[in-house]
């Protein structure tokens, strides 16, 4: 019988790895996207050219990433689940994160205050300064307000 059970919870499928970085720090770019009430298509295309350029994604990867980033966002009551593991990343990479994080916020050249927010509040969870956390916000919305400048 023990076996029959075994066999049985074997076939499911197995629960995401939460401790991955790229789902970790995709479930976050997916809500963060999402924080302001809408999902813009840019944000969109933001989070999916991030994911791919970052992590060296193809296209099926990402989509397959995104919507299971997706699903663990809607299940989550928390950030601690995708950043308890982001902290024993090398400081170069949580710094990459908040690179993404501010990409997507600036992606439909909006800054809302929830998005500042919880950039702020994932920064300060994964151990990323104040200072760098401010310096890549000024180099990001640099970035994005160039196109309508020139």
């Amino acid at each position: 019988m023990f076996e029959a059970l075994t066999r049985l919870f074997a076939k499911t499928d197995a629960p995401a790895d939460l401790h991955d970085p790229k789902l970790a720090v995709a479930a976050l770019l997916v809500h963060l996207a999402g924080v302001d009430g809408t999902m813009q298509d840019a944000e969109r295309k933001a989070i999916r050219g991030a994911l791919m350029d970052h992590y060296d994604l193809d296209e099926q990867a990402v989509d397959k990433l995104v919507r299971e980033a997706a699903r663990q966002d809607a299940e989550s009551v928390d950030f601690y689940k995708f950043t308890s593991g982001l902290t024993l990343l090398e400081m170069g990479d949580r710094i990459e994160i908040i690179r993404m994080m501010w990409t997507v916020v600036f992606a439909d050249r909006r800054n809302h205050e929830l998005e500042d927010n919880m950039v702020w509040r994932i920064a300060e969870l994964i151990g990323v300064s104040s200072r760098d956390r401010t310096i890549l916000r000024n180099q990001i919305k640099g970035q994005a307000a160039e196109p309508e400048d020139q």
